[in-house]
């Protein structure tokens, strides 16, 4: 079972990146806004850690600018989280692939 909200070292583990970019982000990207307990305590939802991973792939696949990826953002939300689900979704694929390919170069 997932679990409602992450911490911000739980995302930062889950996507691999630091935790200072990922408040960087959180004041850059206006859209990005984990909720916070009284202690100001970040917790990420899904639909943050989605997002997150849409800059990250705006910024680090398609290699725009970070005032590119909010424009991006605000423009065509929707095309970007498809183009990087399936971007996730063929790294999976090539890594299944190198797995089998790699099967199949040892003898039995």
């Amino acid at each position: 079972m997932e679990k409602l909200y992450y911490s911000i070292s739980e995302v930062s583990e889950m996507l691999d990146i630091s935790l200072s970019n990922l408040r960087f982000w959180e004041k850059e990207f206006k859209q990005l806004k984990p909720k916070r307990n009284k202690k100001q305590t970040r917790f990420y939802s899904e639909n943050d850690i989605n997002l997150i991973k849409q800059i990250q792939y705006l910024v680090d696949v398609q290699k725009l600018t970070l005032d590119g990826a909010k424009q991006k953002l605000e423009d065509k939300k929707d095309r970007v989280a498809k183009q990087q689900e399936l971007s996730e979704r063929l790294k999976e694929i090539r890594k299944e692939l190198a797995g089998i390919a790699k099967q199949l170069e040892t003898p039995f």
